[in-house]
């Protein structure tokens, strides 16, 4: 224990470091007089096409922009005249939108000469203004969505633009595509590094006259597409939603490389076809995604932009063991469940203590969920939101199965990644009398309490069944002594649509779907309490909801089975 105990400070140490030095290293390469402005990348004599956007646009909101309001990440601000780039930010989750210049498509979307004008200003105040100097702005990650944004969007800045504004806006461009190339070794791993080889990789095929840069951005993200993108498709952070956002780059990007008439590279076209399929893993019958490792509301219309290039439209693949998920599906019934260890330390910001966490639904209506995240004021309810607490698993003395950094100088340094959680995992799967079986454990809990968790499934070949039980056992001896600390609570989080009625045995609860389903939940033996529990991943935002919730300690019941059983079936 003790030698696993320095090897992990050892480790953390090493990422401290290696994240300060990143981050002092960005900071240079950042700075005005830094060398990255050398000609690494030509200015381009034009820009040969820009790429198609799948994100939509909506044309009401080029309106606001027009009038004056800018509203990003639940903020609005009016600026009475005056550029939104000289104004306070009301947030950093504002401030990182407006300077990513994501907007642009809803100006696209409305298509008049009013929007391609109010356009073409914006990015002139911003060059002007010189934004490309402001912190929020030169945060990589950023600088990457912009040109990205840029590039598709050119035609709408562009057209009736005079040559002096066609100038400039090429050599902004061009400078921030050197900073770009600079900095990308520098970049904190993971979704940050990605979207810069993806930025160099649009850039390279867009701008005219840039044969060595193509050569270098295809090398990077090859070999980012190859780190980052897992066998079963699923992506190393192990959050669901990653998926549609690189997907609604990478489709693109494919096309962009015909355009050129280059193939595009072995790693891009093999990333897409892992991915595709994992988007059918992660959907309940309602289309939304499940809420695993940072996921938020699910964005319908981009994932029926990105499904729509999907062209297999098979059943959903049951097992993604290097992503760290089960799906198991019968009669119209869905259980999806997180059997992975938290992803390594780099790529673990947006991780969530959620080991064996589950979700379950029943037609077009979700039943069990996790939490998950907001579409904004992430920052908020992070902390939160990763908690075990906000998972529908096994919580052991209120604490959670991974530790994060918290705040504080490490914080600012390296973010919030996991530094503790499940390392030894068993999954086993199988199938008796006709039902689907899949049995798990974690040594999450082991270094402070000593105790294992299990949990196993079994849904029944009709969907109308899901028998479980959560199981503690002691990791090291035979039997838990009533001084050990080993009170838990088990809770299954309802979605907010779930009406639960607990029936007068107090073991069982009766929950009414919205669709006129009706469920029932049984522990016996057990009281089972409904409590007081909010989700996060909701499109209108936080929205209350239901927890049942049952509390017990390990030496005195170990074993707890529990059971979900469809009572009245609306649908046929």
């Amino acid at each position: 224990m003790a030698r696993n105990v320095y090897a992990d400070r050892g480790r953390l140490t090493r990422f401290v470091l290696d994240s300060a030095w990143r981050r002092l290293r960005t900071r240079l390469i950042a700075h005005r007089w830094y060398p990255w402005r050398s000609r690494s990348v030509a200015v381009p004599s034009r820009l040969i096409f820009a790429p198609h956007d799948l994100r939509t646009g909506d044309p009401t909101r080029a309106t606001e922009f027009y009038s004056g309001r800018f509203a990003f990440a639940g903020k609005a601000v009016l600026t009475d005249g005056a550029s939104p780039f000289e104004v306070d930010p009301p947030s950093r989750e504002w401030a990182e939108e407006l300077m990513a210049f994501g907007w642009l498509r809803h100006m696209q979307a409305a298509g008049t000469s009013i929007a391609r004008a109010n356009a073409r200003a914006l990015v002139g105040d911003w060059i002007t203004l010189r934004g490309h100097r402001a912190p929020v702005a030169l945060t990589p990650e950023i600088a990457a969505r912009r040109v990205i944004n840029w590039l598709t969007q050119a035609p709408l800045i562009l057209q009736d633009a005079d040559p002096a504004f066609h100038r400039r806006f090429i050599r902004s461009l061009t400078s921030q595509v050197r900073y770009l190339k600079r900095v990308v070794p520098h970049v904190r791993d993971g979704r940050p590094r990605l979207d810069c080889a993806l930025a160099l990789a649009f850039a390279s095929l867009c701008m005219a006259d840039q044969a060595r840069l193509i050569r270098f951005a295809q090398k990077r993200l090859s070999d980012e597409l190859d780190r980052q993108v897992l066998a079963d498709g699923g992506h190393v952070g192990r959050n669901p939603g990653l998926l549609i956002e690189l997907l609604l780059d990478l489709l693109p990007l494919r096309q962009s490389y015909g355009a050129r008439h280059l193939p595009p590279p072995p790693a891009l076209l093999n990333a897409i076809d892992r991915m595709m399929p994992m988007l059918r893993f992660f959907r309940h019958g309602d289309g939304v995604f499940a809420h695993f490792n940072g996921m938020g509301p699910t964005p319908a219309d981009w994932l029926a932009t990105v499904t729509a290039y999907d062209d297999a439209r098979g059943r959903p693949v049951s097992n993604a063991p290097y992503s760290g998920y089960q799906r198991m599906e019968a009669g119209g019934t869905v259980v999806i469940a997180d059997t992975g260890a938290p992803p390594p330390i780099a790529f673990s910001h947006e991780a969530h203590a959620g080991c064996l966490s589950f979700e379950l639904s029943s037609g077009r209506s979700r039943v069990v969920v996790n939490c998950g995240m907001p579409a904004t004021g992430r920052e908020k309810w992070r902390a939160v939101a990763r908690q075990t607490a906000a998972h529908s698993t096994a919580v052991i003395e209120d604490a959670s199965s991974c530790r994060f950094i918290a705040g504080g100088l490490l914080g600012r340094l390296c973010g919030s990644p996991v530094i503790e959680g499940p390392a030894e995992l068993h999954v086993d799967r199988g199938e008796r009398g006709g039902a689907d079986v899949l049995r798990a454990s974690h040594d999450g809990y082991v270094r402070r309490f000593d105790l294992v968790h299990q949990r196993s499934w079994r849904l029944s070949p009709d969907g109308l069944r899901l028998d479980g039980e959560d199981l503690f056992r002691i990791a090291q001896g035979e039997t838990i002594s009533p001084e050990h600390r080993d009170r838990y609570a088990i809770r299954f989080h309802l979605h907010p649509a779930v009406q639960p009625a607990r029936a007068a045995d107090g073991h069982t609860v009766i929950l009414r779907l919205p669709d006129g389903d009706q469920w029932a939940f049984t522990a016996p033996d057990h009281l089972v309490s409904i409590e007081e529990s909010i989700i996060f991943a909701s499109s209108s935002g936080p929205r209350s909801t239901g927890q049942l919730v049952i509390t017990g300690r390990a030496h005195i019941a170990a074993r707890v089975p529990w059971a979900f059983m469809r009572m009245r079936a609306a649908r046929a």
